[in-house]
C-alpha cells in the first residue's frame, strides 16, 4: 500500500501537471528528483553509508562458485550521467501492469522522460492517472505513445503482446529501440508471431522480482537485481543502453544473459521452487500432517509459517549453510539426511519441467489459456480453489495472529 506521504506526493504532482505546461513539469521533476538515489538512501537511514558504498563499486568480474561473470552496478551510472545519456529520448512504456507501474514510476523519479501508453479509459488508464500520469502530456493511447517514443518498452502481458503485435509492429520504425522485460514473445516467435523489425535495437531488462518489489526496493534506496540481454544490436550501443535503462528503472546490479536463457530460467523457476513447486510441497506436507491427526494450526505453522517467517529469511540473508548451523542438532541431522532423498525424487520432475519449457509446451499452454475470452473468469475459478484449500484458510487465521498484522493486508 502506498504511504500517506507518497499519496500526497502523487496528488501534488497531478495538480502541478494540470496547472503548468509539460516543460515546466519536467523541470520541476528534474529539480526535485535529480538526486533520487541519495535522497532515497537518506530516507532509509543510510545516508552516511551510501556515498562510500556506491563510489567504490562498479563494473567488475566476479567469481561465482568457480565461474567468472561480469556484473554491472548502479554506481556505473550516476544520475547526472544517466539523465544526460537519455536527454534526447522518450521512454514509451506500453502497458501499466505490475512491471509497468514499478518501472515507470522509478524511471520518472530518476528524472527520465517517460510516457505511458495504455487503452484509453480502461482500468490501466485510470490507475496511471491515479499515479500522476497526465492524459495528453504523459499518458496516451498505445499507438500514439509508440509514435512519440524513441525507446518502446513493451510491458504488456505475454498474451497481449502476441495479440497486439500486428498493430504495434508497423509503428516500431528505424531509429527506435524495442525493449522487453521478458524474452517470451521474441524467443517463442513461431507461436507468438512477434518478429522485431530488422533495423532497430532489441534489448531486455528483466528485474528478478515483481514490479511491486521493483518499486518498493527503489523507494527504500536499495535496488533489485536484474538480467540484461541483447537480441539485436543495430547501433552498436544496445548493451550499454540496456544497462543504463536497468539503472533507470531501479536495478541495483545487473548480470548478462540471453533472451533464450532468461525466458527458459524464468518459466522454469516460476513453475518450480518459486511458485508451483513450493505450493505443491506445502500442500503435500500439510496433508500428511492432517491425516496423522495434527490440527490445522499446527500443520500450517510447521509447514508454512516457520518457513516463511523464520527459515526462508535466514537462507536469503545468510545462505543455507548458515541455516543448518543455526538450527538444532536434531533438525540439522534430519535435514542433511533427507535433502539428498528429496533431490533424487524431484530431479526427474525438474528435468521434465525444463524440457517442457524449452520445447515450447509451456508457452503454448500459456498463450491458449491467457488468450481466452473467458480468461479472467477461468483464472478466478482456479484461484478460488486454492484460496479455499484448508491450508490457506487456516493460514489466514494464523497470519491474523502476527503482532504486525494489518486487517486490510488480506
Amino acid at each position: 500500500m502506498a504511504s500517506i506521504a507518497s499519496r500526497s506526493a502523487s496528488q501534488a504532482l497531478r495538480t502541478a501537471s494540470r496547472r503548468a505546461c509539460r516543460a515546466s513539469v519536467k523541470a520541476a521533476v528534474a529539480r526535485t528528483q535529480a538526486a533520487s538515489y541519495s535522497l532515497l538512501a537518506r530516507r532509509a537511514g543510510r545516508a552516511s553509508q551510501a556515498p562510500s558504498i556506491l563510489g567504490s563499486r562498479g563494473i567488475k568480474t566476479l567469481d561465482f562458485a568457480g565461474t567468472k561473470e561480469v556484473v554491472y552496478e548502479r554506481s556505473d551510472w550516476p544520475l547526472p550521467k544517466l539523465q544526460e545519456y537519455f536527454k534526447n529520448d522518450t521512454l514509451a512504456l506500453i502497458g501499466y501492469g505490475s512491471q509497468g507501474h514499478g518501472q515507470g514510476l522509478n524511471a520518472r523519479d530518476n528524472g527520465l522522460n517517460v510516457i505511458v501508453g495504455v487503452r484509453k479509459d480502461g482500468e490501466s488508464w485510470r490507475q496511471a492517472i491515479a499515479d500522476g500520469w497526465v492524459p495528453g502530456e504523459t499518458l496516451f493511447p498505445i499507438e500514439e505513445a509508440i509514435q512519440k517514443g524513441t525507446i518502446i518498452m513493451n510491458l504488456l502481458s505475454d498474451a497481449a503482446q502476441s495479440q497486439t503485435w500486428p498493430k504495434i509492429a508497423p509503428l516500431i520504425t528505424k531509429g527506435k529501440t524495442l525493449y522487453f522485460s521478458h524474452g517470451f514473445s521474441v524467443v517463442y516467435k513461431n507461436d507468438t508471431k512477434v518478429v522485431p523489425p530488422a533495423d532497430v535495437d532489441v534489448i531486455l531488462v528483466a528485474p528478478k522480482g515483481s514490479g511491486r518489489t521493483v518499486r518498493t526496493l527503489f523507494k527504500e534506496g536499495r535496488g533489485i537485481n536484474a538480467s540484461i540481454a541483447v537480441w539485436q544490436d543495430v547501433t552498436g550501443q544496445a548493451k550499454e543502453k540496456a544497462t543504463a535503462i536497468a539503472v533507470g528503472i531501479g536495478a541495483g546490479y545487473m548480470y548478462e544473459t540471453t533472451f533464450e536463457k532468461e525466458v527458459y530460467s524464468d518459466l522454469y523457476g516460476e513453475r518450480g521452487v518459486l511458485m508451483g513447486g513450493i505450493q505443491g510441497m506445502f500442500l503435500a506436507q500439510y496433508q500428511v500432517l492432517r491425516k496423522n491427526g495434527h490440527s490445522p494450526s499446527e500443520a500450517f505453522n510447521e509447514t508454512v509459517e516457520e518457513a516463511t517467517q523464520s527459515l526462508f529469511p535466514l537462507i536469503g540473508a545468510n545462505g543455507m549453510d548458515y541455516m543448518y548451523n543455526a538450527c538444532s542438532t536434531t533438525a540439522r541431522r534430519g535435514a542433511l539426511d533427507w535433502a539428498p532423498i528429496f533431490e533424487q525424487a524431484n530431479l526427474p520432475v525438474f528435468e521434465k519441467l525444463y524440457e517442457s519449457v524449452k520445447n515450447g509446451t509451456e508457452t503454448r499452454k500459456s498463450l491458449e489459456f491467457n488468450g481466452r475470452s473467458t480468461y479472467r473468469q477461468d483464472l478466478a475459478k482456479e484461484l478460488a480453489e486454492i484460496d479455499n484449500q484448508e491450508i490457506w484458510r487456516a493460514g489466514k487465521v494464523v497470519r491474523s495472529l502476527r503482532p504486525d498484522y494489518k486487517p486490510d493486508s488480506e
